[in-house]
């Protein structure tokens, strides 16, 4: 993670859209494709499209994506966190690397971060982890009752936002994420899914 002159938090998705971007435009985004997982942010699937650049998603997980990168060689790639890959350079996320590459886009545009930053619409977006049993984990895809409440609140978004449900691959969690450009609506639909998780999986 960055932070920018006036102190904004700059994320790894923003990060990933600034170095993505200059790549291109240097000719160097290699298969003019970025790897993100499924919690990145709408705002950088948005930027990619608006910018030409395809944008692959995988599973949560550096693993992951360094896996996709490395079978259709890719030159970049990364989570919402921060862990981003430079693959020309290294096989791991590394914070050195990364600040590095923004400085050099910095002194070659001359721009600052927060310029650079607010080419990319961040959407809001809330994360609720509710704990359920182990049985209850195993049944997230096969329960009727989650996927109404899903598709209820997919319905109220529309093309505004967007919902995640997923089972934590390392703890007794799933992982109900939502975004959208509302706040208010995500946090009450995020709620909702949320209540009939807990419900159907304790």
């Amino acid at each position: 993670l960055a932070s920018d002159s006036l102190g904004n938090i700059v994320d790894g998705d923003a990060i990933m859209a600034i170095c993505a971007k200059h790549l291109k435009s240097k000719n160097r985004l290699d298969g003019n494709t970025l790897v993100a997982t499924v919690m990145s942010n709408m705002g950088l699937f948005e930027f990619c499209k608006k910018h030409g650049i395809a944008c692959e998603k995988t599973k949560v997980g550096d693993r992951y994506v360094l896996d996709r990168m490395l079978e259709k060689g890719y030159c970049i790639g990364g989570e919402q966190t921060g862990h981003i890959i430079f693959r020309n350079y290294a096989s791991t996320g590394d914070g050195q690397l990364t600040a590095v590459q923004l400085l050099n886009i910095m002194r070659n545009t001359g721009s600052t971060l927060n310029e650079l930053a607010s080419e990319i619409e961040i959407y809001p977006q809330i994360l609720k982890n509710v704990k359920v049993s182990a049985f209850g984990k195993q049944r997230l895809s096969e329960d009727a009752d989650i996927k109404l409440a899903v598709e209820a609140a997919e319905k109220e978004l529309g093309d505004t936002g967007r919902v995640l449900v997923r089972a934590s691959g390392t703890e007794p969690l799933v992982r109900v994420m939502l975004e959208g450009k509302n706040k208010e609506q995500i946090e009450k639909l995020g709620a909702m899914i949320a209540r009939v998780v807990e419900e159907r999986l304790i």
